[in-house]
């Protein structure tokens, strides 16, 4: 595995990434055929990189970049329902510069915050495949030895299992047995991040309502409580 200096650095190398053939095809076809609500915009349509302050204590792990959402417009969460939820709650706990996430130069930053994926490519049915994840998590693990982060927020199950993964491939000692998934559960690694755990911000758990905005809030607010400083960054 290449050993990066910096996640800008990374970054570089990952947006030209075509391990995966499903993956490639799928991301750019997307890019091709479009929504009919974004016809006229140029879809990104290649791997998505991942977003925020670098020198940030908090690393945020979602899934993988949504066909419409990410994979149109190159950046993590932006552009659809699922970031509006998850950079309002940022913006409120003070990680984010303001509480909508439209399109890549829009003005959005983020402080004390870094935003990645197990998964860089757009996955049909937004399911990747064991082999399609295993074959992406070299930059993953390179993502969190990178972000060296204090508390890692893991949006869904799957963010949570594959975080965990990335430890132990760096030499974290882990808690067996594993502890189970649960929103608001925390998990602190010996001599390594605290994972808190959230359910993911798809429009399956909002729309629902098994994920409300206070429930997000309050992940977020106890993140920036382990980071041991509310408002500036951790």
């Amino acid at each position: 595995m290449t050993r990066y200096g910096s996640l800008a650095e990374l970054n570089r190398d990952l947006v030209g990434c075509r391990r995966c053939p499903r993956l490639v095809a799928w991301r750019e076809e997307v890019a091709r055929q479009k929504r009919a609500a974004f016809r006229d915009q140029e879809y990104w349509g290649r791997p998505v990189p991942g977003f925020g302050d670098p020198a940030g204590r908090l690393l945020v792990v979602g899934l993988a970049p949504a066909a419409h959402g990410a994979n149109r417009t190159g950046r993590m969460f932006t552009g659809d329902r699922s970031g509006d939820w998850l950079y309002r709650a940022l913006h409120t706990a003070g990680f984010a510069s303001q509480p909508t996430a439209s399109h890549a130069d829009d003005g959005l930053e983020l402080s004390g915050a870094y935003i990645a994926a197990p998964v860089h490519c757009a996955p049909p049915a937004n399911r990747p495949t064991p082999s399609e994840r295993d074959a992406c998590s070299h930059w993953f693990v390179e993502e969190v030895r990178l972000a060296a982060p204090a508390v890692i927020v893991c949006l869904g199950q799957f963010g949570y299992v594959q975080a965990l993964r990335a430890l132990a491939a760096l030499g974290r000692d882990l808690p067996r047995p594993r502890v189970r998934f649960g929103h608001g559960v925390e998990v602190p690694i010996p001599g390594g991040p605290t994972l808190l755990c959230s359910y993911h911000v798809s429009q399956q758990n909002t729309f629902t309502g098994k994920l409300t905005e206070a429930m997000l809030d309050a992940v977020f607010a106890r993140a920036r409580e382990l980071l041991g400083n509310p408002r500036n960054g951790g």
